[in-house]
């Protein structure tokens, strides 16, 4: 089962600071992140969101492949890699995987201009070294499915000073 955890930051690169840190923890394999979404909220009120990888792109590389694959098969390879690259792309755009985006820009919408929200989505953790690393980092937790006392504990972690 995933844990959803949302925390808004008063700044801006604040949310992305603190991904790259559970990057860096994924990398040491001491969190399982199937999502990480960084939103951002300009002057004038739009909500965008950074996402941790780009569908498009990945389709557009996975459908190029298969269509040069097929096109060798029909003796058309270049035909058969640019339509296999647009319906990548395309499919690669319209699929949503992780934490749904109009969840993250209906939330996101309540935060200050300027400021961030951190959207993660893991499937597991190691607590200890995760809380560690995330100590002081700030931030204020919208919402979550941690138990209470969970939650309790993550806040009074983001909100200590490091020593």
């Amino acid at each position: 089962m995933s844990t959803l955890v949302v925390v808004s930051y008063e700044q801006e690169f604040q949310a992305e600071e603190v991904r790259l840190k559970l990057r860096k923890l994924q990398k040491d394999y001491l969190i399982d992140l199937e999502d990480a979404v960084v939103a951002t909220k300009d002057a004038k009120g739009k909500v965008k969101l950074h996402q941790a990888m780009n569908l498009t792109g990945a389709g557009a590389l996975s459908g190029g492949f298969w269509g040069a694959l097929i096109g060798l098969i029909f003796m058309m390879p270049l035909l058969g890699a640019a339509v296999g690259a647009s319906a990548g792309a395309v499919s690669g755009a319209l699929t949503d995987l992780g934490i749904d985006d109009k969840f993250m820009k209906d939330l996101a919408q309540q935060m200050q201009p300027g400021g961030s929200v951190l959207f993660v989505l893991a499937r597991g953790a190691t607590p200890d070294k995760v809380m560690e690393e995330l100590q002081g980092t700030g931030g204020k937790i919208l919402k979550t499915s941690l138990t209470h006392e969970d939650e309790a504990k993550l806040q009074a972690v983001l909100s200590a000073t490091k020593p």
